[in-house]
């Protein structure tokens, strides 16, 4: 576990993870509050839940970088 928390701070997994969630975020923020956005329908809910939204690809990424990495050192160990 602190092997995988370890990466997890890593400059360039955050880095890389951050531009995904800035990207698939808005699109994901678009798809599904973009009516209330263009309607001015927003409130402090709506921004939390927009805001919650921009964690989803940003868990996926970190989630999948984490575990790319520790599957190459393992690989390169020769380990499993």
């Amino acid at each position: 576990m602190q092997e995988w928390l370890a990466v997890a701070r890593q400059r360039s997994v955050v880095l890389r993870a951050c531009k995904y969630a800035v990207v698939v975020g808005a699109v994901l923020i678009t798809i599904n509050h973009g009516d209330a956005l263009l309607a001015g329908d927003v409130d402090l809910r709506r921004l939390l839940k927009m805001g919650l939204t921009l964690l989803v690809p940003y868990a996926v990424s970190t989630l999948s970088s984490v575990g790319a990495t520790l599957a190459l050192r393992r690989a390169a160990d020769g380990t499993r």
